[in-house]
């Protein structure tokens, strides 16, 4: 697999957050989940590559090619879905449609009416009638009506009931199953990305503390239960968060063999991807 996006020393600051160096790539093929929690520094990654926020420094390859000095060119690659839509609401989707689809030199005119019957959409029907799961259903119609390599989501289930977060899923894994197409998926709903994601990465305060694939961290990962005989000076740093009580523990490991080596008789069980994620951002041990 080779790289299709490419991040490095990304910076931007602001008056109360700033990214601190914030670097990784997204292979192609893959499905990369971009997670942490609200506030952590996802959006303004994802604006700073589309160029909607000006970074203050750092490089930002599409195909090797940097993205703000081939603009034109390299926006045909990459579809976009963002949580708050950039619709103009007292349009109607097919007057919106006008306006996004001459950005583009490959639009599939043939392709958008697919989806918009697919999904049960009014092309007539003003955008600011639909519902919160018509509104992401008409995005992702925009963002896949142009063969984009690289589909970009930022929190694109936020606010959608089940039925809709799971249609979507399986709207991603369809569009995964050309060659050479990627999807960067950002959420703090980790459990959207337990069956689809490849790889994920974890950003918390503007910084990458995470990035691996996920089946690696959820083989390496674990959450460890047992008595709090168990816990010494050398048993406590196997730990990334710690919860005790005055009888047992319970807490999550990045260090799941040196665990079983060192506390015999404990629990071992496998994380979710929440529960990692918040092992990493949650802050210190605790005890009750």
């Amino acid at each position: 697999m080779k790289d299709i996006l490419e991040v490095n020393g990304l910076k931007k600051n602001f008056e109360n957050f700033s990214l601190k160096d914030v670097s990784f790539s997204l292979k192609d093929g893959c499905i990369t989940g971009f997670i942490g929690i609200n506030g952590a520094g996802k959006t303004t990654t994802i604006k700073s590559i589309l160029g909607l926020t000006i970074k203050d420094a750092g490089s930002i390859k599409l195909g090797g090619k940097e993205i703000d000095q081939n603009e034109r060119e390299l926006k045909n690659h990459i579809g976009v879905v963002l949580d708050d839509g950039y619709f103009y609401d007292d349009l109607t989707l097919t007057e919106m449609k006008n306006i996004v689809a001459p950005a583009y030199s490959n639009w599939d005119e043939a392709v958008f009416k697919n989806y918009i019957t697919r999904f049960k959409l009014t092309p007539k029907q003003k955008i600011s009638t639909l519902s919160k799961g018509m509104r992401m259903k008409y995005s992702i119609a925009l963002a896949l009506s142009h063969h984009a390599d690289l589909l970009i989501m930022d929190e694109p289930t936020s606010g959608l009931d089940p039925l809709v977060r799971s249609e979507l899923m399986d709207i991603l894994l369809e569009f995964m199953k050309e060659d050479g197409k990627s999807v960067f998926f950002s959420t703090h709903i980790t459990s959207d990305l337990d069956k689809i994601a490849d790889v994920l990465i974890l950003i918390d305060n503007g910084r990458i503390v995470l990035n691996e694939e996920k089946d690696v961290i959820l083989d390496t990962h674990g959450v460890v239960k047992g008595s709090k005989e168990m816990l010494n000076n050398d048993t406590r740093k196997l730990f990334l968060k710690l919860h005790e009580t005055n009888y047992n523990f319970e807490g999550i490991t990045n260090k799941r063999e040196a665990v079983r080596d060192q506390m015999k008789n404990v629990i071992i069980e496998r994380p979710t991807i929440e529960d990692i994620m918040l092992a990493y951002v949650g802050g210190d041990n605790d005890a009750a």
